[in-house]
């Protein structure tokens, strides 16, 4: 993650740092696979500048590592992605076979994990914490 001033000459020493990474490194930089952020520049320059960049644009809030990054995670929708990890985990596990012991070190060791990642970096709101409890619970207890 780069951030800077929108200006042409940091486009090109952007780019310049990139292919100088490259050298330095023996990696290469897949700008396929990079994006291009912008907060208060317009559109069609932004489009220049991915261009120039080869990489794709995209709009705040964005998935950074996990977490989203410039959305407000007091609400619901940004912890979806989190919920629907926790989610698809449990849909391949069956609670009904598996002992109580079992289903309490699947969800300490493994799933409550899950979170924790996104917990580390935003505040929560009780509702989310509350939702991902029930979660738990329902599996817990035999629920799918």
């Amino acid at each position: 993650m780069l951030l800077g001033v929108k200006t042409w000459a940091n486009v090109r020493a952007l780019r310049n740092a990139m292919s100088l990474f490259e050298v330095m490194s023996g990696s290469k930089v897949n700008f396929h696979k990079s994006l291009l952020v912008g907060v208060n520049i317009s559109d069609s320059g932004l489009a220049e500048e991915a261009s120039i960049l080869n990489c794709r644009v995209d709009k705040v809030p964005f998935l950074y590592l996990g977490p989203y990054i410039g959305g407000g995670p007091r609400r619901l929708v940004f912890w979806e992605p989190v919920l629907n990890t926790i989610k698809s985990r449990l849909s391949g596990w069956k609670s009904r076979f598996l002992s109580f012991a079992g289903r309490l070190v699947l969800l300490k060791s493994i799933l409550t994990s899950l979170p924790v990642h996104a917990l580390s970096f935003f505040k929560v709101a009780l509702g989310i914490l509350f939702s991902i409890k029930s979660i738990f619970l329902i599996f817990f207890f035999g629920g799918s």
